[in-house]
C-alpha cells in the first residue's frame, strides 16, 4: 500500500511539474511578426529583418510578416504611443516611472487574450523595439525548427547609461574589420546591437590604398556605416583628430574643407570626438576655435550633432586653460568631455566639468600590456607571445573596470581594433544597460546566442576559463591543463561550430594558453640544467662550458616541446584568417605591424634567455683572460640565485618579484624593443620607474650591497636615505652599485624605494626605469 502511495505520488508530481513547464513554455516556432506602423523606416524594416534572419539561421524557420493577427502566436512589435495595432489594444501599465516610458526602454509581455497568443514587444522608441528583439533572441532556445522560451514573460527595463558605443573604425591598424566586406560590417553591429550597444564610432579620412585588406573604399565604408547606424536606429560617431598644426591657416582651411564634405555626404551624423592630444599637440587656444567652426558646419547638414573633445596629452595649464574657457564662454556649441588615455582622472573631471556638459568614457578594453588597463597578474611568458593585442575574454576584469568608473560618466564609447575583444564589448554594453548585470549571466545569454542553449552554460564556464588563465605565473597554475582539456572536449563533441569565429577565437586560445605553459616549464628547465653546465666551467674550461651549455638551451628549437599544440594552433589562425581576416602575423597575413594582434608571429619566443646567452657568450669569448671569462660566467650563470643570504628581484616578474609591493598594475610597463624581438634579456623586458621592495631576515652583522640593472638612472634610497653610487652604467642590462651603511641593516630589514629623475621631456618608453635588484651579502 505504501509503495503505491508513493507511485502514486511520483506519478502525480511528474505530471504536475509538466503541466507547470507546459503552462510556463512559450512555443515561437510557428509565429507570425506583426509591426506598427508608428516604428520610423527604416528601423522597422530592419527590426522585421532582424527577427526573420537571426531565428532561420538558428531554426531553419521561416517567419512571416503580416499586417494582421496570424492564426497562431503573434510577435507583435508596437510602440509605447501605440494604442492599438490592427484592432489590438496595446497593452499599458499605470505609472510615471515606468521603464518602457523612459528613453530606449521597451516591454516584453506575452498574454491571450480573446483567442489571440502575443509575445509584446513594446519600446519607448524606434530603437528600443530592436533591443527588445534582441532581449528575446538571447533569452530564447533556438535550434533546428524550434523557436521556444522557457517561460511566459512580463519584463521591462531601461538602460543605465545612455552612450553604450564601441569604436569599430574602417582602417588598416585594425586586426581584422580592414579585411571585412559591408555585409560582415552589417552583421557585427547588428550582433552588438542585439546586446544593447546604441552607438558606433568610425574613423573616417582614411586612404584607400592603407590597406592591402580593403574590400571597399574607406570613403565609401564612411557613408555606408552611417546608413548601417540608421538603419538600426542608432548613433553614428566619428573619432578626428588633427595631428596637424592648427596654426597653419592653408592646413586649417583644408581640413574645414574635408569635414564639411564628409558631413554632407553621411546621411546621418549624431557626434564628432576631437582628441585633444592623442595624435596631435595642438594648445587649446587653437583646438576650441576650430572645434567651433566645425560645429557651423556640422550643424548645416546634422543640427542635432554635437561636438566632444577630450583632454589626452593637455598639460595642467592647458586644462586649466580649457575650464576657464568654458566658465568665461560656456559654449553651447560643445556637447561633452571625452575621458581617454592620458586623460585627467574620470572623477575629477565629472567634478570640475560644468553639468551642462555630459561626460563620455573612452576605455580600452582591446590591448593587454602599455595601456590604460593593463592585465594584471599576468605572467611574462604571455606578454612576450599573446602581447599587446591578443584574444582577451575577460569578463570579470572588465565588469569591475565599468563599474569603478560608470557612476562619473554618462556612458562609453570603446577603443577597439579588432573583433579579438568581443566578450569585453558585450560586457560593456551590457553593464551599461544595467550595471547589477552579472558577469555569468551576460556570458550566457552570449554563448545562448551564438553558440546554442544547449552549449550556453559550458561555454561560459570555458571563458572564465580562460580568463583564469592569465592570473598568476604560468607555471604554477594547473587550471590551464584543466581549461584545456574542457575546450578539446568541447571543439571535439561540437564540429557544427567548427566555422564559427567567435569559437575558434575561444578555442586558439585554448591552445595557445596550453602550448605557452609546456614551452615555459621546458624551456625554463632546460636554462636550469645548462647553469649547471655553467657550474662546471672552472673544471671543463669556459669555451666547453659555453658551448655545450647553449646546446642544451636550444634544445628549445631543436629538440620543441608539444609541437601537436602548436599545429593546432597554425590551423586556427588560419581559419580565422579565412572566417574574419584575423591577422595574427605579419608576413602569413599581411598585418599593418605586429603588435597589432599578432599572436602567431610571437608564438615561439624564447621563454628561456637562449638568444641572450648566445649574445653574452660571443661577448664572453672575446675576453682577453681566462679568469675574465670564468668571472662573467658566473655571473650569467648565479643571476637569478645569488650567494646565501643574497636576494634577487626582477621587478614586475610575477614569479621572481615577489618582495616588490608595487604591482605591475599602477607602476609598470612591458619593454617593445626591436618590434618585439629583442634579444635582451627576459628579466631586462620588466620594469618600474619607482619600485617599492621589502627586504627581512638581514643579518644585522652582516655587509650589504645593493645591484640594481635596468636603463638610465638609478635614484636608490635606503630607508628614505639616497645613496651614492660606487658603480652607474645605465646601459640595458649594465650595472649600478650601492653600499647599504651597516646601520641601516642593523634591525634586520630594509625598504628600498626609487626617486623618479626629471625626464619629462623624454619619451615614456626611454625614460628611466629599474629592472632588476639584488641584496648582496659580503
Amino acid at each position: 500500500m505504501r509503495n503505491q502511495f508513493i507511485q502514486y505520488f511520483i506519478i502525480s508530481l511528474l505530471f504536475f511539474s509538466t503541466g507547470i513547464l507546459s503552462a510556463q513554455t512559450v512555443d515561437l516556432s510557428k509565429s507570425t511578426i506583426l509591426a506598427s506602423s508608428t516604428i520610423k523606416s527604416p528601423v522597422r524594416e530592419t527590426a522585421i529583418k532582424v527577427l526573420q534572419e537571426e531565428v532561420a539561421k538558428r531554426t531553419a524557420l521561416n517567419l512571416q510578416s503580416g499586417s494582421d493577427w496570424g492564426k497562431a502566436i503573434t510577435i507583435a512589435l508596437a510602440t509605447i504611443n501605440d494604442d492599438e495595432i490592427s484592432g489590438e489594444q496595446v497593452p499599458k501599465r499605470s505609472g510615471k516611472n515606468l521603464p518602457e516610458l523612459k528613453e530606449e526602454g521597451y516591454r516584453l509581455l506575452h498574454e491571450n487574450k480573446d483567442g489571440k497568443e502575443i509575445l509584446w514587444i513594446i519600446g519607448a522608441d524606434n530603437r528600443a523595439v530592436i533591443f527588445g528583439i534582441g532581449k528575446l533572441l538571447r533569452t530564447a532556445s533556438l535550434s533546428y525548427k524550434k523557436f521556444i522560451l522557457n517561460e511566459s514573460i512580463d519584463f521591462a527595463t531601461s538602460p543605465m547609461q545612455s552612450i553604450r558605443g564601441h569604436q569599430i573604425g574602417y582602417r588598416n591598424t585594425a586586426n581584422s574589420w580592414d579585411a571585412w566586406t559591408l555585409e560582415q560590417y552589417d552583421q557585427y553591429i547588428r550582433e552588438l546591437v542585439i546586446f544593447g550597444t546604441n552607438a558606433i564610432e568610425n574613423i573616417p579620412f582614411v586612404a584607400k590604398d592603407e590597406s592591402p585588406h580593403f574590400k571597399i573604399d574607406p570613403q565609401e565604408m564612411e557613408v555606408n556605416m552611417s546608413n548601417i547606424c540608421a538603419s538600426y536606429g542608432i548613433d553614428y560617431w566619428v573619432w578626428t583628430p588633427a595631428s596637424f598644426d592648427l596654426t597653419d591657416q592653408e592646413k586649417r582651411v583644408e581640413a574645414l574643407q574635408k569635414h564639411e564634405a564628409f558631413y554632407k555626404a553621411c546621411p546621418q551624423l549624431n557626434d564628432i570626438f576631437f582628441p585633444g592630444g592623442d595624435p596631435g599637440h595642438n594648445h587649446p587656444s587653437l583646438v576650441l576655435p576650430f572645434l567651433k567652426d566645425l560645429q557651423k558646419k556640422l550643424v548645416k547638414y546634422h543640427p542635432e550633432a554635437g561636438i566632444w573633445i577630450s583632454l589626452q596629452g593637455f598639460s595642467a595649464e592647458q586644462i586649466d586653460y580649457f575650464y576657464t574657457y568654458l566658465e568665461e564662454n560656456d559654449p553651447d556649441w560643445l556637447r561633452g568631455v571625452v575621458s581617454g588615455p592620458s586623460s585627467p582622472s574620470i572623477s575629477g573631471t565629472r567634478h570640475r566639468l560644468p553639468a551642462k556638459y555630459k561626460h563620455r568614457h573612452y576605455p580600452d578594453v582591446t590591448h593587454n600590456v602599455r595601456c590604460d588597463y593593463p592585465v594584471v597578474n599576468w605572467d611574462q611568458a604571455f606578454m612576450l607571445t599573446i602581447g599587446r593585442e591578443g584574444i582577451n575574454p575577460m569578463p570579470n576584469y572588465y565588469s569591475k573596470i565599468h563599474a569603478q568608473y560608470a557612476p562619473f560618466t554618462d556612458g562609453f564609447v570603446s577603443y577597439s581594433d579588432g573583433c579579438h575583444d568581443d566578450v569585453n564589448k558585450v560586457i560593456w554594453s551590457m553593464r551599461g544597460w544595467d550595471l547589477e548585470s552579472e558577469p555569468r549571466d551576460i556570458m550566457i545569454d552570449y554563448c545562448r546566442y551564438h553558440f546554442g542553449a544547449d552549449l550556453a552554460e559550458k561555454a561560459a564556464n570555458g571563458i572564465f576559463g580562460l580568463e583564469n588563465n592569465w592570473n598568476g605565473p604560468i607555471k604554477e597554475n594547473g587550471g590551464i591543463e584543466t581549461t584545456f582539456e574542457f575546450w578539446k572536449e568541447l571543439e571535439t563533441e561540437n564540429p557544427q561550430l567548427s566555422k564559427n569565429w567567435r569559437w575558434q577565437m575561444l578555442v586558439l586560445r585554448a591552445y595557445y594558453d596550453t602550448y605557452q605553459r609546456r614551452r615555459k616549464i621546458y624551456e625554463t628547465d632546460l636554462e636550469k640544467e645548462a647553469n649547471k653546465i655553467l657550474a662546471t666551467a672552472t673544471e671543463i674550461g669556459s669555451e666547453k662550458a659555453m658551448k655545450k651549455a647553449l646546446a642544451k638551451v636550444n634544445e628549445a628549437d631543436t629538440k620543441p616541446v608539444a609541437q601537436n599544440l602548436y599545429a593546432k594552433i597554425l590551423e586556427y589562425s588560419d581559419a580565422l584568417f579565412e572566417s574574419i581576416g584575423l591577422q595574427t602575423d605579419v608576413e602569413r597575413y599581411q598585418a599593418s605591424n605586429s603588435q597589432r594582434g599578432c599572436i602567431l608571429q610571437f608564438v615561439n619566443y624564447p621563454l628561456n634567455n637562449r638568444w641572450w646567452l648566445e649574445d653574452e657568450f660571443n661577448t664572453v669569448a672575446e675576453m682577453e683572460t681566462e679568469e675574465e671569462k670564468l668571472e662573467r660566467l658566473e655571473v650569467i650563470r648565479t643571476w637569478e640565485n645569488p650567494a646565501p643570504g643574497s636576494y634577487y628581484d626582477n621587478v614586475s616578474n610575477i614569479e621572481t618579484g615577489k618582495r616588490v609591493s608595487t604591482t605591475s598594475y599602477d607602476a609598470c610597463d612591458v619593454a617593445w624593443r626591436e618590434g618585439g624581438t629583442t634579444r635582451k634579456r627576459l628579466s631586462s623586458q620588466l620594469f618600474q620607474a619607482s619600485p617599492v621592495i621589502d627586504y627581512e631576515y638581514l643579518d644585522f652583522n652582516g655587509r650589504y650591497r645593493i645591484r640594481c640593472s635596468g636603463r638610465g638612472d638609478c635614484l636608490l634610497r635606503v630607508d628614505e636615505k639616497r645613496l651614492e653610487p660606487i658603480a652607474y652604467d645605465k646601459e640595458i642590462g649594465g650595472f649600478k652599485e650601492f653600499v647599504v651603511p651597516m646601520e641601516l641593516t642593523q634591525d634586520g630589514k630594509i625598504r628600498v624605494t626609487f626617486d623618479i629623475p626629471e625626464e619629462s621631456h623624454i619619451r615614456w618608453s626611454s625614460q628611466s626605469a629599474i629592472s632588476d635588484v639584488w641584496v648582496i651579502k659580503k
